[in-house]
């Protein structure tokens, strides 16, 4: 089964459970680790913002399926693509991290971090050049906030949507270039 078919049937799964469904259990059911469904979860979501995560587990609350493409598709510009990147760095390379991925062409829409206790914690980013960086980190620097990332040791994940998929390729280098992708 491909990483693609995986992702299909897991999603099917949950649609049908009407209940959350561990990702341990879904581990189990699919012959992967957890953190192979925790990245299949972060890129259907891409997809189908409807998946939630509970301390419980996976499930998928509102539209149909058809109804969230709809959604989803009229939010996104026609050329625009997304990825889910899956990265690691410390409080001071936030900036760094950031900025990399505007200035490649990327727009940061969220960041998004999978927890062992409280599940899939998300928060709207909506970061397109170096302007709304510097607003997100005098945010951080401020104490208004601190990073979502620092409840997973620094581990979390972000979409980003650019006018290519060679644009996401070239952002993917460049974050594993700075060692900031986690493979």
């Amino acid at each position: 089964m491909t990483g693609e078919e995986r992702r299909i049937e897991l999603l099917k799964t949950i649609r049908e459970s009407g209940r959350p469904i561990s990702g341990t259990a879904l581990a189990g059911k699919f012959q992967v680790s957890r953190q192979v469904i925790v990245q299949d979860i972060a890129l259907l979501r891409v997809r189908h913002p409807e998946i939630y995560s509970t301390p419980k587990g996976y499930c998928v609350a509102g539209r149909t399926q058809q109804e969230s493409m709809q959604v989803r598709s009229d939010v996104m510009t026609e050329a625009a693509v997304r990825r889910v990147f899956h990265v690691s760095h410390s409080d001071s390379q936030i900036e760094d991290e950031l900025n990399a991925i505007v200035d490649m062409g990327g727009k940061v829409l969220d960041v998004f971090i999978e927890h062992g206790v409280y599940g899939s914690i998300q928060a709207d980013l909506s970061v397109q050049c170096r302007r709304h960086v510097q607003k997100f980190m005098e945010g951080i620097r401020s104490g208004q906030s601190s990073p979502l990332k620092n409840l997973t040791s620094g581990v979390h994940y972000h979409t980003v949507e650019a006018d290519s998929e060679e644009t996401l390729d070239l952002i993917g280098q460049e974050l594993e270039k700075r060692g900031y992708l986690i493979k």
